[in-house]
This record gives C-alpha cells, sequence and structure tokens, in this order.
C-alpha cells in the first residue's frame, strides 16, 4: 500500500466521522442537517427530510 492510498483512506475516514458529527449535532440541535452531510453518510437528503426527526 502506498502512502498516498494510505492517507486518501485516512482523509475519507475523517470525511464520513466530520459528517457523522455534523448530522448529529443538527438533529440535537433541531436542525435539519447540511445535504452534503448526508449524502458522505449515505443517506438520501430527500428521505431524510421526510423523515421529520428534527425539530
Amino acid at each position: 500500500m502506498t502512502k498516498r492510498t494510505t492517507f486518501a483512506r485516512f482523509s475519507e475516514l475523517m470525511t464520513t466521522f466530520g459528517s457523522a458529527i455534523a448530522a448529529a449535532s443538527a438533529v440535537e440541535a433541531g436542525r435539519c442537517p447540511r445535504a452534503c452531510d448526508l449524502a458522505n453518510l449515505g443517506i438520501d437528503p430527500k428521505a431524510f427530510r421526510k423523515i421529520g426527526h428534527y425539530y
């Protein structure tokens, strides 16, 4: 495994983790998470808005 591949995987992991934190914080605060954060987590933003788990 090259250093570039290792760095790319680590970067992707950090992006996913950051999106999870941002989405959870938004829902906890009663806001809808950003569409890009939901997409990074593999969640369809339109489908999430139909759920209505935010205030």
